[in-house]
């Protein structure tokens, strides 16, 4: 069965674009644009403002006294808990508001990035890669409209949160966080938003593809991250200066409340939108402006099966994600040696810490941090899963299964590097996470544990795989709800140590039955169990996709 979008209607004035209007019909795509993420756009900003005010609302429980903050303080202020956070000046008066400013101004800058990556090349390189663009275009529609619409909801969107975020931490009435500085943290989060934006509106114009025109935007995002943490961690600062999430923390909210520094971001972000659209120019629609690859003549015999044909379409997310994973994991093990050290005053990491149990404070927090590494590669893994959906709405997947391609083949190939690229890129954040770890606490004998440690969750990536098999194959309007899994990981698996939610929330996910290596000892029968269900899923979502017709848009 085969239903197609409604295109926008596209202004009726002709005369517009004759006279060398860029820009008309911006006004109807931002409309259309708005309508087609009502459900994305408000999930984003929710999910950003809610972890916020809960981050905060647990700063009042858990640091309560002033000497818990000020132990929070010294913990913090070694070059590896400075190169996790933030600026050293926050903890000179390290309340509630520096509190939350020095330790969550930065991780929350890299998820807006993202954030405002996918709105642009959403809305515009997917457009062309699809052929809705120049189907759009062929109407009376600008040629700069399509960029312009899509910086405007990123606008907006980053706006809202700004407005939500300001509002929402000052009803909060806790101490040291006043309005003024929620007004300062809210904007400097839409601030470097807009920057990652401008950014992608740069990218998107130098690939013909969608997902390459996100990876090189994010490789900036992940770029600009890592020169704010060593320039936080080294004795001047200078190369946080570099870095529009190191200006965006020079702000001070809570502290000084300086507004210059979002000058800057603002200024870089005008500057690279106003390249992106002069780049666009240079070009025609659905190109891009570096030049294809010629390929070879002959496919490959890999090519022709389904399983060598799925791993080239995933080969770039796979390496980015295993590139990103091994250095996340060799950043917190350059850590894992001063661990005892920073977290020894803080009375309620220790608590956590010590419900995991383990021979030591290194072991305990390498199992917590495991936690956080396997969520990252179970996104990898809802991606890698939901690519047959894309492929479908796409219309790609229909000429491949008008051959004798069977559908569970095809289906198959992807799930396979799903499965198979997942425990990939956990053997790799193990293998980071081990190296590093093993050289800051010299204890060579971590290497392998935090690499068994990591492929013991493997199985739990594998029922991830298949929840989101059983979306695609049966409710496949759904299928967007298995980002529910690794969301749902990471609440209860991290925050929920930390605030002590109850077992039975953590028992609902399928990370929260893998046995706590390297503090725990092995136990088998739940790795088995979770492979058992993995495989019974996989095979309830071919069985569904099997019944139900193709669905294009």
């Amino acid at each position: 069965m085969t239903t197609a979008t409604t295109a926008p209607e596209a202004p009726a004035s002709v005369g517009q674009v004759a006279g060398g209007n860029a820009l008309a019909g911006t006004r109807t795509l931002i409309r259309f644009a708005l309508r087609r993420d009502r459900i994305r756009l408000p999930v984003w900003v929710l999910a950003l403002l809610l972890g916020t005010l809960m981050t905060a609302n647990s700063f009042s429980t858990l640091y309560s006294d002033p000497q818990d903050r000020a132990n929070a303080a010294r913990s913090m202020g070694s070059p590896a808990g400075l190169a996790m956070s933030g600026p050293r000046h926050y903890l000179d008066d390290y309340g509630f508001g520096s509190m939350l400013s020095h330790q969550m101004l930065g991780f929350m800058a890299v998820l807006v990035g993202l954030m405002s990556v996918l709105i642009i090349t959403r809305h515009t390189r997917a457009e062309e890669e699809t052929g809705r663009a120049e189907l759009v275009r062929s109407t009376v529609v600008g040629r700069h409209a399509h960029l312009a619409a899509a910086l405007s909801v990123a606008v907006l969107a980053n706006l809202a949160l700004a407005l939500l975020l300001a509002f929402g931490l000052a009803g909060l009435g806790m101490e040291g966080i006043d309005t003024a500085g929620s007004l300062l943290y809210g904007f400097g989060h839409a601030a470097v938003g807009l920057v990652f934006a401008a950014v992608a509106a740069v990218t998107v114009q130098l690939t013909a593809h969608t997902r390459g025109a996100s990876g090189m935007a994010l490789a900036v995002v992940g770029v600009a991250y890592v020169l704010r943490a060593a320039g936080d961690s080294g004795e001047n600062g200078a190369l946080s200066w570099l870095s529009p999430i190191g200006w965006v923390q020079r702000s001070y909210p809570y502290v000084d409340n300086r507004w210059r520094p979002l000058l800057l971001c603002l200024a870089l972000a005008v500057a690279c939108a106003a390249a992106g659209f002069a780049l666009s120019t240079r070009r025609d629609v659905g190109a891009g402006l570096r030049p294809e690859k010629l390929g070879r003549p002959t496919a490959s015999d890999a090519l022709t099966t389904p399983l060598g044909f799925a791993l080239r379409l995933h080969r770039g997310m796979l390496i980015g994600f295993g590139s990103g994973l091994f250095l996340m994991g060799a950043m917190y093990g350059s850590i894992l040696g001063d661990a005892e050290d920073m977290l020894k005053d803080i009375d309620q990491i220790q608590e956590a810490l010590d419900r995991i149990g383990g021979a030591g404070v290194a072991e305990s927090f390498a199992s917590m941090v495991m936690v956080v590494l396997t969520v990252v590669a179970a996104v990898y893994v809802v991606m890698a899963a939901l690519r047959p959906r894309s492929e479908e709405t796409a219309g790609r997947a229909e000429p491949l299964l008008a051959t004798g391609l069977s559908r569970a083949r095809w289906v198959g190939g992807h799930l396979a590097v799903a499965m198979g690229g997942g425990t990939v890129v956990l053997l790799l954040a193990g293998l980071g996470f081990g190296i590093a770890g093993a050289a800051s606490t010299g204890d060579a004998g971590l290497l392998p544990d935090l690499v068994g440690a990591a492929l013991a969750y493997a199985p739990a990536l594998w029922v991830t795989v298949g929840v989101a098999v059983v979306l695609f194959g049966w409710f496949p309007r759904a299928s967007q709800a298995a980002w529910i899994v690794p969301v749902y990981a990471f609440v209860v698996g991290y925050l929920g140590q930390i605030l002590q939610f109850p077992t039975w929330m953590n028992n609902l996910s399928p990370f929260g039955h893998v046995p706590r290596l390297p503090a725990a000892d092995m136990d088998w029968t739940p790795l088995l169990l979770l492979s058992l269900v993995a495989a019974g899923l996989v095979w309830l979502g071919l069985a569904g996709f099997r019944r139900r017709d193709l669905e294009t848009k």
